[in-house]
């Protein structure tokens, strides 16, 4: 007995060191454990942290699908352009394709000259215009409400997006009636939008997709461009393979109506009408070459693209051929493009362009308003045929007083008449380099001076100065003129 007591209690020793000292509950057996815990405990830390495991997965799941739905997915841009808000019949052609390395062709046909498309230049690349055009597709696309793959109603600083519905209310369903210009290019109807705004809808012939490439020239040359003598581009809509264009309505029609339409043995347009059209446009035209970075050269100045409001304010229109030139470029080579009649020689021969590509067709415009005739008008004898050829050597003839408008109320006073004929030709100067900028331009036909420095007058002007007698302005010092007068500028 005493033997056996003893061993018995080391043995209780022994199990309880193993069970953690502590004695069942159940009076004699033992449950297992787990890290020191009992089994149902250790199931229960277990099944948080699986929760725990899997919640975060979910969250992180979560996090990255919204990470990849923040990126929009790459939308092609628009790459096309328009055409003149003219509200003319005499609309121009535009080119079907695009080349980015073709030599320029000569001039020729009697309405349009015109290549087989615009080079890679056309358009800057980075135009911020241009990009916001992809905007209002992404942000419609994210509401969901996408309507025939257009954006409609979408604010974007410059412009709206409209819808093709809107659009066809406002212009009574495109009808014959609301027609206020036709031509190459398309058709321009004039609309009421709904809260009362007229305007004028652009809608572009999509001749081989010639519309897109004219809706992306025109909204990324003066998208956000304001100026008073440039017509406003209020906004655009695209739906399926429709471009259309809105611009303000002006509401006086263009400049070619008024001088060779039946206005009766009268014109409306009086001298004083006729270089208040002229100054404006040359304004708008300077903006365009030394207001803007980059700048832009309209290639496409002429009397229809020249608007006018009831107080004969004009505005120029119809940037679809518009070129912009980078930084530091001075030309650019381009396919032969514009109105036969105003296109600069050396740009017809060579399609190297620049601003006084446009200095030149001005001039053309300025010789029209002054005489009333078309720049190139078959109707008229051989020698009439071409204006600037019949204006230059109606100058020579000293027949200057033959040069005005017959129809004019009360021709100018002859010293204004020949600063005015000296800016024609200062801007027709077969030397490029030689023609004013045109903000010089607008300065000779503000000011009251005439546009060259008498220090600089040829051998034979100077003797006869000299001499008592007082020299012919317009036969010395431009008729008779060599290359070193028809440089003198103010």
């Amino acid at each position: 007995m005493d033997a056996a007591g003893p061993a018995a209690s080391a043995a209780a020793v022994a199990d309880d060191a193993v069970g953690g000292g502590r004695a069942p509950a159940d009076g004699g057996a033992r449950s297992s454990s787990i890290l020191g815990m009992s089994v149902p405990v250790a199931a229960g830390v277990g099944s948080a942290l699986a929760v725990l495991v899997v919640l975060a997965a979910v969250a992180a799941a979560v996090y990255f699908a919204r990470r990849r739905g923040a990126r929009p997915p790459s939308l092609s841009r628009v790459e096309h352009a328009p055409s003149s808000v003219s509200g003319s019949g005499s609309g121009s052609s535009r080119p079907a394709s695009s080349a980015r390395k073709d030599k320029p062709t000569g001039v020729s046909g009697a309405d349009r000259i015109a290549g087989a498309g615009a080079s890679s230049s056309d358009v800057a690349s980075s135009s911020a215009a241009a990009s916001s055009l992809e905007l209002p597709v992404k942000r419609k696309a994210e509401a969901g409400r996408i309507v025939g793959g257009a954006a409609a109603g979408v604010e974007m600083g410059w412009g709206r997006w409209y819808d093709l519905a809107e659009l066809e209310v406002a212009t009574g369903g495109f009808c014959p009636e609301n027609v206020v210009g036709e031509g190459g290019y398309g058709t321009v109807y004039r609309g009421v939008l709904a809260g009362g705004e007229v305007v004028a809808v652009k809608d572009l012939f999509d001749h081989k997709g010639q519309a897109e490439k004219e809706f992306k020239v025109e909204v990324e040359a003066i998208g956000k461009v304001r100026h008073k003598h440039l017509v406003g581009l209020i906004g655009y809509c695209a739906e399926g393979p429709k471009r259309m264009l809105l611009y303000e309505f002006v509401e006086n029609g263009n400049l070619e109506q008024w001088l060779h339409g039946d206005v009766g043995p009268v014109s409306p347009l009086t001298w004083e009408i006729r270089m208040k059209i002229a100054v404006g446009t040359a304004k708008g035209i300077a903006y365009l070459h030394e207001g803007l970075e980059p700048k832009v050269v309209h290639r496409d100045i002429k009397s229809s693209n020249i608007l006018l409001d009831k107080r004969w304010n004009p505005k120029v229109s119809d940037f679809g051929m518009a070129k912009v030139l980078g930084p530091g470029s001075s030309y650019v080579t381009t396919r032969v493009m514009g109105t036969f009649g105003y296109v600069a020689p050396e740009y017809a021969s060579t399609g190297m362009l620049n601003e006084s590509s446009d200095v030149y067709s001005f001039g053309a415009l300025l010789m029209e308003l002054i005489s009333g005739r078309s720049p190139v008008d078959y109707n008229r004898p051989a020698g009439e045929v071409n204006l600037v050829e019949w204006f230059r050597g109606m100058v020579g003839g000293r027949r200057v007083e033959g040069l005005v408008d017959p129809r004019i109320p009360a021709p100018p006073p002859p010293r204004v008449l020949n600063r005015v004929l000296l800016v024609c030709l200062r801007c027709i100067d077969g030397d490029a380099h030689k023609r004013p900028r045109m903000g010089q331009i607008v300065h000779m036909l503000e000011g009251d001076e005439f546009p060259f420095r008498t220090e600089h007058r040829s051998p034979r002007a100077s003797h006869r100065t000299s001499t008592g007698s007082r020299p012919s302005l317009l036969s010395d010092n431009v008729a008779g003129a060599d290359d070193s007068d028809k440089s003198m500028w103010r």
